[in-house]
């Protein structure tokens, strides 16, 4: 069940984003996932204001959808959860863990939703089926016999705000702040960076600044594949004649060009909107050398506009009333030498003088990004970087400006919101305290890198994991899943199978749980959750499907009963009252965080959502020194922690069109024209001549660091493709195995896999 690079085909990829490519993925997944009919017709309530938010990506949902709000990404993600295939406790029979081990990512899942309850038995090497209250008795009895400062309570980004609520209520009344989340390796630089400059944790765009928009910059988000259904905002722009600026190091079709499937006259005559109006594929790391390159010829023109008694260039009213540190920022930037900037950036001066000029042009002007800023060593810095070019011309906090930060996962943004957080500075504990009479940790908690090297050092006791298929996902996997093995209790909420529960603790439980899509019923009555989306707007969801199989639980009632097991009775937290009725659980929210959420339970249907209050939106700056913080850059080196040279190739890791993180719906990527596998890389065509190779010869890569562990994924065949001479791309998260733990953002600690240096070596078995 396994597939490797023998079985690839390689296609010359040349169709647009969107199109007939769209709707027959659509129509394939739906087959192949025997979602009947009746099921089918639930993508027209997907993102529709009392209908239900997707499960995969968290792009914002408009007060007037279209007639499909739903993109090929999100379509495949619906057809997944609501899939017939379903597996039991016969299926464990026919399988043991060690064989399933061998499978791949795509084949464990594809084998259908999780049924039941499940425990590990080391004798027969298989799970076994437990009765759910046995389970909780227990996890519950597990945990009150350990160290709460030695237990870890990880969350995916797919829970509801209410589970979100009560799973942090639970991990502070148990006694840590341990609460890692999905978005500690990926957006993190996001909240650390913008908090630090603009005073919010999240981006200050909404739906409607695209409408009024005359200027769009991309950095490092790949809108075809991760959040497809920006492409009708940016089609819309576009045919406005507005301006879109992309710098990514690979050539993206849906940064290319768009045919919309929702328009019968592209359809029928093939008809494409081109996306990018200007495409520069910048090396992977050199984002800050890139923006710096902006910044300084933005200063130039400003000089020249000054030096001819013409109109200034910087918006110097908005910079004296609401800016700080422009001096030492102005300053570095007229100390960085031109050929720095071309070297570390990959790119020319003249092509980014040409990006600057569209820019000084331009009155309102956002800036669009995702993963491949965040995830490097220098995220938190590039983060900043994006809010000093927007800066200069006082591109925040006005109609049709700011910044956009795309976040992955349907509610990692919200969860933070309700209390998701390592950092006890950011979470209300004297409130909560207050509320629930209890006295809250407040020593600092661990987030995911953290949890990880505690876990690599035999400090971790307990594993709870809220969603998510963690091994899979962190770096260091050779070490982590030797070491994951030695936890003493492992347990996963799950909905499908995937490779946390067969790389386990020596005692582990899969717990299945109700899906966002799945009529939830509590004593008899359907209930309903919310979730935040991409521009901090709050949004009701309503499951529509009949569950998969009746003896699934909630999420909120998997939650309640291991807190009821493990946390001694408190009056004030009525778990049970909870899951009977979910608008009890957001009073408690309204109660916490009253200044986002008053009167919750009536404004959570509200057409496009309700926003969160953010200052930086409105030119409010909660920052230290009450103004929007310019950030002088450190370094332009883009990995500065890693050995690079002759002998190496920066290595930077992508996701495919047949994946939603580390959910593989297909080993196809129809946008770069490879069929069958995902053991690739690709790699430019100069650098195959030098290394002496042909499209689909066997290469193994060595992670170049020199610290006594051997990182080595082998088996990958060569694609040539266009990308920056040097560099090469491959998939997350099959080179995952690549990254150090240590090789991460400082500040943030994101994983910095956008930017590995790496040994190429000809040959070698699969990994």
């Amino acid at each position: 069940m396994s597939k490797h690079s023998g079985d690839v085909r390689i296609e010359n990829p040349t169709m647009p984003a969107g199109g007939w490519g769209s709707v027959q993925e659509v129509t394939t997944i739906l087959l192949h996932q025997r979602v009947p009919l009746k099921d089918s017709r639930l993508l027209l309530r997907q993102n529709k204001p009392d209908g239900f938010m997707c499960v995969s990506c968290a792009w914002a949902k408009p007060a007037n959808p279209h007639p499909f709000e739903f993109c090929e990404s999100g379509a495949k993600a619906t057809a997944w959860e609501t899939t017939s295939k379903a597996i039991g406790a016969d299926f464990f029979e026919r399988h043991t863990v060690t064989e399933l081990e061998s499978w791949d990512d795509h084949s464990l899942e594809d084998q259908g939703r999780l049924t039941v309850p499940l425990r590990y038995d080391a004798q027969s090497d298989r799970y076994r089926e437990i009765a759910w209250d046995t389970a909780f008795a227990e996890i519950g009895a597990s945990l009150r016999g350990f160290d709460p400062k030695e237990v870890v309570f990880y969350s995916s980004g797919r829970a509801s705000l209410e589970t979100s609520y009560m799973y942090a209520l639970l991990a502070r009344m148990y006694g840590n702040n341990n609460l890692p989340d999905s978005s500690n390796m990926c957006h993190e630089s996001t909240s650390v960076g913008l908090q630090k400059t603009l005073g919010v944790p999240v981006g200050t765009v909404v739906l409607d600044d695209f409408e009024q928009t005359d200027c769009i910059f991309f950095f490092g988000q790949n809108v075809g594949v991760n959040s497809p259904r920006m492409l009708h905002q940016l089609q819309e722009a576009r045919r406005r004649g507005v301006p879109i600026i992309t710098f990514n190091p690979l050539r993206e079709r849906g940064l290319v060009s768009f045919t919309n499937p929702q328009s019968p006259t592209e359809m029928l005559t093939g008809a494409e909107t081109p996306i990018s109006t200007q495409y520069h594929q910048v090396k992977p790391g050199g984002d800050t050398a890139a923006i710096m390159g902006l910044c300084k010829a933005i200063v130039d023109f400003d000089d020249a506009a000054r030096a001819a008694g013409a109109q200034r260039v910087l918006d110097t009213a908005f910079l004296q009333e609401h800016t700080h540190g422009f001096a030492e920022f102005e300053a570095s930037v007229r100390a960085c030498p031109w050929e720095d900037i071309e070297r570390e950036s990959g790119l020319r001066r003249g092509a980014l003088e040409s990006a600057a000029q569209v820019y000084r042009s331009s009155s309102a002007v956002m800036a669009v990004y995702g993963m491949g800023l965040t995830q490097h060593r220098n995220g938190v810095q590039n983060v900043a970087m994006v809010v000093n070019l927007l800066l200069l011309r006082g591109n925040v906090g006005k109609p049709g400006a700011g910044v956009c930060p795309v976040r992955g996962h349907s509610n990692v943004q919200g969860q933070r919101t309700v209390g998701i957080t390592e950092k006890p500075e950011l979470a209300p504990l004297d409130k909560l305290k207050e509320q629930y009479g209890f006295e809250p940790p407040r020593e600092q908690g661990m987030n995911t890198v953290e949890a990880c090297e505690a876990i690599l050092a035999r400090k971790v006791k307990a594993f709870i994991g809220l969603g998510g298929n963690f091994v899979r996902a962190v770096p260091e996997r050779g070490l982590m899943e030797a070491a994951w093995r030695e936890i003493p209790l492992t347990v996963q909420v799950s909905t499908k199978l995937n490779r946390n529960h067969l790389v386990h603790g020596k005692a582990s439980y899969i717990l299945p749980c109700l899906g966002r899509i799945e009529i939830d019923r509590q004593q008899g009555v359907e209930q309903a959750v919310t979730i935040e989306d991409s521009t901090a707007c709050m949004h009701g969801s309503r499951g529509m499907a009949e569950p998969v199989a009746e003896t699934l639980l909630s999420e909120p009632a998997i939650v309640a009963g291991i807190a009821k097991a493990t946390l001694d009775p408190n009056p004030r937290v009525d778990w049970d009252r909870w899951v009977g009725d979910y608008a009890g659980i957001r009073d408690a929210i309204e109660a916490t965080y009253p200044d986002i959420f008053h009167d919750f339970n009536a404004r959570m249907w509200q057409p496009g959502g309700f926003r969160k209050p953010l200052g930086a939106a409105h030119r409010v700056w909660k920052t230290a020194s009450g103004k929007a913080e310019f950030t002088a850059p450190d370094t332009l080196a883009g990995n500065p922690d890693l050995r690079s040279g002759a002998a190496t190739l920066r290595l930077f890791t992508v996701r495919s069109d047949g994946q939603f993180n580390t959910t593989i719906y297909s080993h196809d990527d129809r946008f770069r024209g490879v069929y069958g596998s995902r053991m690739v890389i690709f790699m430019a065509r100069a650098d195959m001549a030098k290394y002496a190779l042909a499209q689909g010869d066997i290469v193994s890569l060595r992670c170049a660091a020199e610290d006594g562990v051997e990182r080595r994924v082998a088996g990958l065949a060569v694609v040539p493709y266009d990308v920056p001479q040097g560099c090469i791309a491959g998939y997350f998260p099959e080179l995952n195995p690549l990254i150090p733990l240590w090789h991460h953002a400082k500040e943030s600690k994101v994983p910095a896999a956008k930017a590995i240096d790496v040994i190429l070596e000809r040959g070698g078995r699969p990994s």
